[in-house]
């Protein structure tokens, strides 16, 4: 019977998949290199912004049956939840996956189940982690059990989605696959279906290697109507009326841990072969270029000290997280073209040139970007925003608000 569980991570996925377990019956230590993440958690806080997640970590730290520490301990399945990035070349930097198998060598036993989460490259199990556990001694398949079972929530809505969503599990072998179903079910109420190792593995990377390709011709679809001045959202509308056709929706880019990230995995392990994914995030990435241009030519008769004013900052709305963000490559691009760049983004607490206040944040900004859809953005009062504003441009890149009730106000309203 399992009932120890040690995370190794307990970031945006690892922490809550920890907090699932524990709740569910299980006595769990979440591992972390990070000393604040330990010891914020060992008091019943987090680090994170997570709905719901706060309460259910409070409780079961009072409880006990969560705690945290910087190493690992002698347990009955260990989870590794760890960073996957990418370099600098678009390829995988496995380097945490790496330590993270090194670090429960010492506590490996007879019987124990060593399941990775962490959205990695095709044949990660195989030729990474199975190598590494095998340095163990033990028989991997008998003495040790190994599989992989990816994440598949969406921030936001990771406790509902855990909970309620089907689960992949890639397994070395039937009876690897068989006992890390069985200590998932203690909470998934999803289906949960099991495949071989490369299977899960490559599952995982297209899941979101499809949204990304299909964002991408949404986007290519935004620059073209906006060459031949034909408004996009109109389009996308009257196109999804088809009930074969589901057009995404365009933006200023895309980010993440997973969505900018793994098309490149797929791409890292078949080159030759994946030439619309590699086209997909080139489209992908050009977005807050676009968006520069865009500025830029509203912009024209400005020829010094702009300032733009950003609402928003993270990679998606509502959420605190701005790894891969599109957003600070376009602050980029506009900082290195002299730009005055201000930053109004509610739900992130640091940032170069965040403003508390959006009013603040637009004092004599010749325009505002609206680059995430937070819902806290519905509520901005426009009109004081108007009164403070340089000249009162709105570029609306979410198709958030409303052009009518906008351009009432005395603004003038761009989309993308």
């Amino acid at each position: 019977m399992i009932k120890k569980i040690c995370v190794i991570g307990i970031g945006y996925i690892g922490l809550p998949t920890a907090a699932m377990f524990a709740k569910y019956g299980h006595d769990v230590v979440g591992v972390d290199i990070n000393e604040n993440i330990v010891n914020q958690l060992n008091q019943g806080n987090i680090v994170i912004d997570e709905p719901y997640l706060d309460e259910l970590v409070k409780d079961l730290v009072e409880r006990g049956s969560l705690k945290a520490s910087k190493n690992p301990c002698v347990s009955d399945a260990f989870i590794i939840s760890v960073p996957t990035p990418i370099n600098n070349e678009k390829k995988s930097d496995m380097k945490y996956v790496k330590d993270a198998c090194k670090s429960i060598l010492p506590y490996l036993k007879k019987g124990d189940i060593v399941i990775l989460e962490s959205t990695s490259p095709i044949g990660t199990i195989e030729d990474l982690v199975k190598p590494i556990l095998e340095t163990s001694k033990l028989k991997i398949g008998e003495d040790i059990f190994l599989g992989y079972c990816p994440e598949r929530v969406i921030p936001g809505d990771i406790i509902k989605e855990l909970k309620e969503n089907d689960r992949l599990i890639g397994a070395i072998n039937q009876v690897s696959g068989e006992k890390i179903k069985n200590l998932y079910s203690s909470f998934v109420e999803g289906n949960i279906y099991l495949m071989n190792t490369k299977t899960a593995e490559i599952c995982k990377l297209m899941e979101n290697t499809y949204r990304d390709v299909n964002i991408a011709l949404a986007n290519e679809l935004a620059i073209i109507c906006d060459d031949l001045n034909i408004n996009v959202w109109d389009v996308i509308n009257f196109c999804n009326k088809h009930p074969r056709v589901n057009i995404h929706n365009p933006g200023p880019g895309v980010g993440g841990h997973c969505l900018a990230v793994d098309p490149w995995f797929i791409v890292e392990k078949s080159p030759q072969k994946s030439n619309l994914i590699k086209l997909s995030r080139k489209i992908n990435d050009y977005m807050p270029l676009y968006l520069f241009k865009k500025i830029e030519q509203i912009l024209d008769n400005i020829k010094q000290n702009k300032i733009v004013t950003i609402l928003g900052v993270t990679y998606k709305a509502d959420i605190d997280d701005t790894r891969e963000s599109p957003i600070i490559t376009l602050i980029d691009i506009l900082a290195k073209n002299g730009y005055e760049v201000r930053v109004y983004d509610p739900k992130v607490d640091i940032y170069e040139n965040l403003y508390e206040d959006p009013i603040k944040a637009c004092e004599n900004s010749e325009l505002v970007l609206l680059a995430v859809n937070h819902k806290e953005f519905k509520n901005i009062d426009f009109d004081k925003i108007k009164s403070v504003m340089k000249i009162p441009i709105i570029l609306d890149s979410r198709n958030f608000f409303n052009e009518n009730e906008i351009s009432q106000k005395g603004f003038k309203y761009y989309s993308i």
